[in-house]
């Protein structure tokens, strides 16, 4: 017997190009959303000072960033609104002058098509208690999130923000039931052309602090009440499962670099495509660490968005879309 190995998996690692030729996974910019913050009366970008590099955008930058992003051939926009005024239904979610509505509608303008422009579909931002839903006022329901009445505000959420030009919207609430009912409003208004991105596996994670600042949270407490339980990995499944019987063109898992396990099950069993967000937390991070010298920060970040592809992710929300395209078109 010969004293040397006779296997060498090494040998398809020893240039850039066998490794780039052997590689399983792959990323393109198309496969990248950019998440987006506009904030209603911002005369300038506003930086979030826990999110290094991101900014609150007034609507003029936010043009400039949407038409960046088409430029640099990413896949879509995520927008978030932040506004000036806000009451216990959100109601300014509704109206057509609302700051995120005719943000949207300044971002399908400047992207045509070039874009998929994405609406958030969710009241926290615009409830002055932050949480994603009217609160119920019935003996001993009293401060909890009322999950039918709140389906009625995001039908006239989904029909408001189909209204402002959104391709599609992204449906963040977990509510039970809000993919079917979003899905009969749009479709009883003549907006049967948009998309549902449903965040089916959402957990109630530490990792979207940063975030809370991003839209100015108003919320005390927190959502673990309708929310998934870190613990449950088979619950995630299930509910990516009713989310598509509902509807759902896309469903989604979030956050995503603790979450590769979900995500993974997800992606093995979906019959619509599978996204990932790779949220706030996840984000800051990296960049504190790369700001100390601790880590590689483009080798990191790379990395890191390439896992979340490899657990089975058909596209990937990451505040890094912009420059992470840039990247990958160098190494073309």
């Amino acid at each position: 017997m010969s004293r040397f190995p006779a296997v060498r998996p090494r040998r398809l690692r020893r240039t850039p190009a066998l490794r780039r030729l052997v590689a399983e996974t792959h990323l393109v910019p198309a496969q990248l959303v950019l998440p987006l913050f506009v904030k209603e009366g911002a005369a300038e970008p506003v930086p979030i000072g826990s999110m290094p590099g991101q900014v609150q955008h007034s609507r003029d930058s936010l043009r400039r960033a949407v038409s960046d992003a088409a430029a640099a051939g990413i896949g879509g926009v995520m927008l978030f609104g932040v506004p000036a005024e806000r009451d216990a239904t959100g109601s300014t979610a509704c109206r057509p002058e609302g700051i995120l509505n005719v943000a949207l509608a300044d971002a399908v303008a400047e992207a045509g098509d070039a874009l998929v422009v994405m609406g958030d579909l969710c009241l926290d931002e615009f409830t002055d208690h932050g949480h994603c839903g009217v609160l119920d006022d019935r003996p001993g329901r009293t401060g909890e999130v009322d999950n039918d009445a709140t389906l009625e505000h995001y039908r006239a959420m989904a029909v408001a923000q189909a209204e402002a030009g959104a391709h599609l919207l992204g449906l963040s609430g977990m509510m039970d039931g809000q993919t079917a009912a979003v899905r009969d409003a749009l479709d009883a208004a003549g907006h049967d052309h948009v998309a549902l991105l449903a965040y089916a596996a959402k957990y109630a994670s530490a990792f979207y602090g940063p975030f809370r600042e991003a839209v100015d949270s108003q919320l005390t407490g927190d959502r673990r009440a309708y929310q998934l339980d870190p613990a449950n990995r088979r619950e995630g499944l299930r509910e990516a499962v009713l989310d598509v019987e509902e509807g759902a063109d896309v469903v989604m898992v979030k956050p995503a670099g603790s979450y590769l396990d979900v995500l993974a099950d997800v992606a093995a069993t979906s019959e619509v495509p599978v996204w990932a967000y790779q949220v706030s937390g996840e984000y800051a991070m990296i960049e504190a660490a790369a700001a100390q010298g601790w880590l590689d920060r483009r080798r990191t970040v790379a990395e890191s968005v390439l896992a979340i592809r490899r657990a089975g992710a058909d596209a990937i929300l990451t505040y890094w879309a912009l420059e992470l395209a840039g990247w990958l078109r160098e190494e073309i």
